[in-house]
């Protein structure tokens, strides 16, 4: 576009020059060798600009000639390139497909046409057709003479941690990793796998620094590298608690600035405060927290925070918490477990009912157990609520790639992942879904009463087992009751009387019950016999002391 505009702005020069001298006419005298040469303005000009041209012409035709070789040089040269690239294309995609014979083949074609020197992509596809075929060792000898490249470095790095890897070598592949996360931070792969490596070291100030470089590089999104640093600096903090509590706090305070509910860096960072004796910031680091997780190990700081606080300290302390985060389970539990601590069955009892109605879970029911235990010592109840608990879903826990563990940690101990543990319930309920409150209805709705004490003397009299409880006279028995009845007193013995048969509602009894076959209105009502209108096949035991029956009439003889 830019050479036509030039093209067109000569043009119009040279016309505008032409027209110009055509408006001016005059005469040009040449006196070469004793001749005089006249001619127009114009005809000079034209002439000048015709041999020019005529120069310009030659010029381009000599130039042609002379450069004619190394243009059908570079022509043949071309197409070979364009055939070496074309086989080296077929070769990768026959490479990835895992089409062995193929990538063998155009490796082979593509190293012909074209230099391995010019073109690094040779070498990656004689390495990955060595991996298909099964020739680790011709491969992780391309990819160290790809590693000493620097337009190569990291690809040969990755494919020597990949086969490190693969043999086990994890001393082998951190060093590869390690050094291609220094020379390039920016690559995900190698960022990971040293990230990974210094924690389960405990490195935490190099783990620091790497995930500082990669926020830098653009590497990984701000979001995740302030999660992923606070967790380092928590597992720092933890570290530091023992011997330098000063800095664990800093630590600690730093991990909650960039992930504000991070349980585990505010609980250290209480802990830092309050070996410094100072419970007012502890208590404002707990609050805070708690306002936004409410989690076991808040309470249990916040509660716990001065050794020297009795039972009823503790219980207004876990009331404040409920204050914080009212109708929230964690809240009713804290409460309901300093309530018994306090001895305040009443409360506790209330406390964790409305707990398990928000959250029926089996740590609830355990402490409803717990309180029955030191309340009414009813085992029967006791019972009743551990049974509650094997059928409820577990409590909420730290959770990582199928490991459980009772405390946080900052890696997977499986896998080695950051920040891989999470606060939720360890396996799904095995029945299916429970209705919300359900399974806590149910359970308080079954609860046995308390058996009294004079009829609970007397069952152990009476050799009864002591978990046997008797309902109340006005009450059904609930079927997760265990009832004890009393013996039946036996019935005293009666004349059998003959039943009668009935046909249908309006028919007459036929049998002996019917008499000589006469009815009054009274005698109406039958009695239906259970079995389709026939005697049983086993009438049962003779009773001796019945009268006997009159002989029949019937001979046969």
């Amino acid at each position: 576009m830019i050479r036509l505009f030039v093209f067109a702005i000569v043009i119009l020069g040279l016309g505008w020059s032409f027209s110009w001298l055509a408006d001016r006419p005059g005469l040009i005298s040449i006196t070469w060798q004793g001749q005089l040469i006249e001619t127009s303005l114009m005809v000079a000009a034209t002439l000048l600009v015709a041999i020019v041209a005529a120069m310009m012409l030659i010029g381009w035709v000599v130039r042609v000639i002379w450069t004619s070789p190394h243009l059908v040089q570079r022509h043949f040269r071309a197409r070979k390139r364009d055939r070496g690239y074309q086989a080296l294309s077929t070769g990768l995609i026959a490479a990835g497909a895992g089409n062995a014979h193929l990538a063998r083949k155009m490796s082979l074609r593509s190293r012909s046409l074209i230099r391995a020197d010019q073109e690094p992509l040779i070498l990656l596809l004689e390495a990955q057709t060595a991996l298909i075929e099964g020739k680790h060792d011709e491969a992780r000898s391309i990819f160290e003479a790809m590693s000493q490249d620097p337009e190569t470095r990291e690809i040969g790095l990755r494919g020597l941690y990949m086969e490190a890897r693969r043999l086990g070598a994890d001393e082998a592949a951190r060093q590869y990793a390690e050094n291609a996360a220094e020379n390039a931070p920016y690559l995900p792969w190698a960022a990971q796998a040293t990230l990974e490596y210094r924690c389960q070291a405990g490195r935490w100030d190099d783990a620091i620094r790497l995930l500082d470089q990669q926020r830098t590089a653009g590497a990984i999104e701000r979001a995740q590298a302030d999660r992923w640093k606070a967790v380092l600096l928590t597992a720092k903090a933890t570290e530091r608690l023992e011997g330098d509590p000063k800095g664990a706090r800093d630590d600690a305070m730093a991990a909650l600035k960039l992930a504000k509910d991070l349980v585990p860096a505010g609980v250290i960072a209480a802990r830092a405060y309050a070996r410094e004796n100072n419970l007012r910031k502890t208590a404002s680091v707990l609050e805070s927290l708690w306002k936004l997780s409410p989690h076991p190990d808040v309470a249990q700081a916040y509660i716990r925070a001065r050794s020297g606080d009795s039972t009823t300290d503790r219980l207004k302390r876990a009331e404040k918490l409920e204050a914080l985060r009212p109708n929230n389970v964690e809240s009713l539990i804290a409460v309901a477990r300093a309530a018994l601590d306090t001895q305040d069955f009443s409360k506790a009892r209330i406390k964790a009912e409305a707990a398990a109605r928000i959250e029926p879970r089996e740590g609830v029911f355990l402490l409803l157990a717990d309180i029955e235990e030191a309340d009414t010592g009813d085992q029967g109840r006791v019972r009743h609520w551990l049974g509650q608990a094997l059928r409820a879903p577990r409590d909420p826990s730290w959770v990582a790639d199928g490991i459980v563990s009772d405390h946080w940690l900052p890696v997977s101990p499986a896998t080695g992942r950051l920040d891989a543990f999470e606060w939720k319930a360890p396996f799904g309920q095995l029945e299916g879904p429970i209705e919300e409150g359900s399974l806590a209805e149910t359970a308080i709705a079954s609860l046995p009463r308390v058996a009294d004490r004079s009829h609970h003397d007397e069952q152990l009299n009476d050799s009864e087992p002591a978990s046997q409880l008797s309902a109340a006279p006005d009450e059904e028995p609930t079927p997760t009751a265990i009832v004890a009845f009393p013996k039946p007193a036996e019935p005293e013995p009666t004349k059998p009387a003959p039943p009668a048969v009935v046909r249908a509602t309006d028919e007459k009894p036929v049998g002996p019950a019917s008499g000589k076959g006469s009815e009054t209105a009274g005698e109406k009502e039958a009695v239906i016999d259970p079995f389709n209108g026939r005697p049983p096949d086993d009438p049962g035991v003779k009773d001796h002391d019945a009268p006997a029956e009159p002989p029949t009439r019937l001979r046969l003889f």
